[in-house]
């Protein structure tokens, strides 16, 4: 993405975030970039456009974020799971981190009708998700893989119901999380 794409998007995302998807116009995109008017409408012609570029630069910064913390942590006990855990939905309630998990609800559910979002949102690989799979394969539970994506839906799921009612996510509902993934025995 160019420079002026890149600040384009970052101020889509807040919008995004502060006034959700009616909000989402160009002229408001403007605004929050400080750009004169109709500098949005130049780079990113239509509203289909607009939404495309934001979700990109979402995933890019998403991804970024997921690739540096599975390489700076390396999980080999279930309590630093949970703490990595703790650390990612602490990001995703506060700060530019809430701005970004309301933008990234609200494009979710925008690419229900939308196929071009849904596929940029898919869920990709990084070095989180590797980190998060391999240790789950290292403890010898059952199809690591589907394990992991389970384990982080409801990751996601906690800080979504969080965004929407308030509050943080406690230490005890990712042990809980973290202990029904690593259960090796056929489910009850």
């Amino acid at each position: 993405m160019s420079d002026r794409r890149t600040v384009l998007a970052d101020a889509a995302i807040g919008v995004l975030a502060d006034a959700g998807v009616r909000g989402l116009t160009h002229r408001a995109v403007d605004a929050a970039a400080g750009l004169p008017v109709g500098t949005t409408s130049a780079y990113l012609r239509t509203r289909q456009a607009l939404l495309t570029a934001l979700v990109r630069r979402l995933v890019e910064l998403d991804q970024g974020e997921l690739q540096a913390a599975g390489e700076r942590v390396s999980i080999g006990s279930p309590a630093e799971l949970v703490h990595g855990i703790a650390e990612l939905t602490e990001r995703r309630l506060t700060g530019e981190g809430r701005r970004r998990s309301l933008a990234r609800y609200a494009c979710a559910v925008e690419s229900v009708r939308d196929p071009e979002l849904r596929e940029i949102l898919v869920p990709r690989e990084n070095a989180g998700r590797a980190a998060v799979r391999v240790f789950l394969a290292d403890q010898g539970v059952p199809d690591p893989e589907a394990r992991t994506t389970t384990l982080l839906a409801c990751v996601d799921g906690l800080v979504f119901d969080r965004l929407v009612g308030g509050g943080g996510v406690r230490v005890e509902e990712i042990e809980g999380l973290v202990a029904a993934a690593l259960r090796t025995g056929a489910p009850r």
